[in-house]
């Protein structure tokens, strides 16, 4: 018998048909991929098996017989969990209170928060009950929401996007328990733009294309190409990576010391590093290690760095404002979207004024025709599907607001560039395009700092390589020098250690 099928689900939006009689058919213990680029309606589909969204048409079947799912709590009594790509998280509670709210309330939360503690050591996903959730970085917020969902101990789990901010070490220990979840009985959905992960994961594959069902597959006998092809009509573009024309210092980071502004916080501790014209400089690490308050100093959030720390040009500029900041050439993209790097309710024009003034005038008054102006071309520059420029930021799925906000600074032409997480939940098309941007700027003589956790893509894009843990920064390392095993290790903290020290000199020596 069938765990789980969907018959002919439809979902109309006013804009756009998110699901056009889509069918699934998923089998107990089967891990099955749900694959497709940016507003193909993957998510949609998924919402409506958890009952966060209501199917216009066609049929959910659980167990066999036909269901009608109103709301995530009817999903959850059926044993059906989901973890969100853009997470279901109250900033002003702790992660053990979040985990608290869905759960049976026989539990006290003194008891929900020793079992937390216990399914995040099982499981190897590192998880501090007591934090505040507004103090976690993206991947720490992504670990409450998978330990939340096997708290519940599913027999259907809905994956988003699991593993876009997990480190490589992390994502293997999520492998395993997703395989030993699935020879359990336990049915998986999983939702992802990387092919490699799901060829190595999932029995089964269907993709989807504009709201359409291209096909169902194994994936374990495709090649990558084909899995493209079925997704996106086409192989992704390969990336263009010319031998890099160094410039100037651009960013020179000298001693930069920095007290955490809270309890939860990272110290930052005499990170030292520069970046040049005409180069990509790449900051690997694991969640949580120093990237949030490095971010917040570099763009000048946090406004606390000592004088002397942060020269831009040779320039001090240490305590400027972000808006100061922009006018003298650097441009910041952070890894959270919706509320710091677009406002949700706004629309996509509205949305540009956040960091690009050329429609306002020297008095004050925004011309609404060059904003709109603006908006269409970023639209039609980074092939975002949307509504059009005065659709709201919200409206948009995750990967196309990505490719607005990404291009939106690309677009103005900086100096400096420094983006968190480019291609967080982005498809292979789409992470391509942006890629390849990068690389443009670059070789047009733009300074990049790429802040990433996927290190497949720290290592197609970026020049050299540095290392973020516990609050330090490693010595740099030319990509071409660097294997994901070493820097996997560096991680952990280890640059100092045996064989990657000889790596650490020769490099510092190089640099020098």
């Amino acid at each position: 018998m069938l765990r789980l099928e969907l018959v002919n689900i439809s979902k109309q939006y006013p804009a756009v048909k998110a699901n056009d009689s889509v069918n699934l058919l998923v089998a107990p213990g089967e891990i099955h991929a749900v694959l497709g680029e940016n507003g193909a309606g993957k998510s949609t589909m998924m919402k409506m098996i958890y009952g966060a969204v209501r199917p216009d048409e066609g049929e959910i079947r659980w167990n066999g017989q036909a269901v009608n799912i109103r709301n995530p709590q009817e999903a959850r009594t059926l044993g059906i969990s989901m973890v969100f790509q853009h997470f279901s998280l109250f900033d002003t509670l702790t992660a053990a209170e979040n985990v608290w709210l869905g759960l049976d309330k026989s539990l006290t939360l003194t008891e929900v928060t020793q079992r937390i503690t216990k399914v995040a050591k099982e499981y190897g996903l590192e998880v501090d009950p007591l934090r505040p959730v507004h103090t976690l970085s993206v991947g720490e917020r992504q670990r409450v929401e998978i330990v939340r969902a096997l708290m519940t101990n599913p027999k259907c789990l809905i994956l988003d996007e699991p593993t876009s901010v997990l480190t490589p070490q992390a994502v293997e220990t999520l492998f395993v328990t997703l395989r030993k979840l699935a020879s359990e009985g336990t049915s998986i959905l999983y939702i992802s733009h990387k092919l490699d992960e799901i060829r190595a994961l999932c029995h089964n594959c269907t993709v989807l294309r504009g709201g359409k069902v291209t096909g169902t597959v194994d994936p374990r006998t495709e090649t990558n190409a084909g899995l493209s092809r079925l997704m996106i009509g086409a192989e992704p573009p390969q990336l263009q990576h010319i031998q890099a024309q160094l410039g100037g210092v651009v960013l020179d980071v000298r001693g930069l010391t920095l007290p955490k502004e809270d309890h939860f916080g990272m110290n930052l501790s005499d990170i030292r590093f520069e970046v040049r014209a005409g180069e990509i400089l790449g900051i690997a690490g694991v969640s949580g290690n120093g990237q949030q308050e490095l971010m917040a100093a570099l763009s000048g959030e946090d406004t606390r760095a000592p004088s002397g720390s942060i020269h831009l040009f040779g320039k001090d500029i240490s305590n400027h404002a972000p808006r100061r900041r922009r006018k003298e050439g650097l441009h910041f993209v952070p890894e959270e979207r919706l509320g710091r790097g677009a406002v949700p309710t706004l629309s996509l024009a509205a949305n540009t004024l956040l960091t690009r003034t050329e429609a306002v005038s020297s008095a004050g008054w925004v011309r609404t025709k060059d904003v709109t102006a603006l908006a269409q071309e970023l639209i039609r520059r980074f092939n975002v599907k949307a509504g059009g420029p005065d659709a709201a930021a919200k409206s948009l799925s995750g990967g196309n607001l990505q490719k607005f906000i990404v291009g939106r600074e690309i677009d103005a032409d900086p100096k400096l560039l420094i983006v968190s997480q480019p291609t967080w939940g982005v498809d292979v098309g789409a992470a391509a395009q942006i890629r390849g941007e990068l690389l443009g700027l670059r070789d047009k003589g733009c300074a990049l700092l790429i802040v990433s956790e996927e290190l497949d893509e720290l290592f197609e894009i970026c020049d050299r390589l540095v290392v973020i843990a516990q609050g330090k920064v490693s010595p740099s390392v030319p990509t071409a020098q660097a294997t994901i095993e070493m820097i996997g290790e560096w991680m952990s903290g280890l640059w100092g250690k045996s064989g990657t020290q000889a790596a650490a000199k020769e490099t510092d020596h190089a640099e020098a």
